[in-house]
């Protein structure tokens, strides 16, 4: 039987999953920069890019124990 997972373990665990899926996804919408696939403007690029942004900032402020609010779905439109 394994032992109990400590708040630790399951932090480095769990992180390491998420940010890895994370990784994994930046990396997928960077296909999207495929000009002969997709159209699309600097404009939605910036938008794009400054939502990550602050999503990212937000997080981090989760960490520093600062109050963090929660995010809306993402929309070009």
């Amino acid at each position: 039987m394994r032992a109990k997972e400590t708040k630790r373990e399951r932090f480095v665990r769990i992180a390491e999953a998420r940010t890895n899926k994370i990784i994994d996804t930046i990396r997928l919408l960077g296909n999207c920069s495929n000009s002969s696939a997709y159209e699309y403007t600097s404009k939605d690029i910036d938008k794009i890019f400054s939502t990550i942004e602050n999503e990212l900032r937000e997080a981090r402020k989760r960490f520093n124990k600062m109050e963090g609010k929660k995010g809306t779905l993402f929309t070009l439109e």
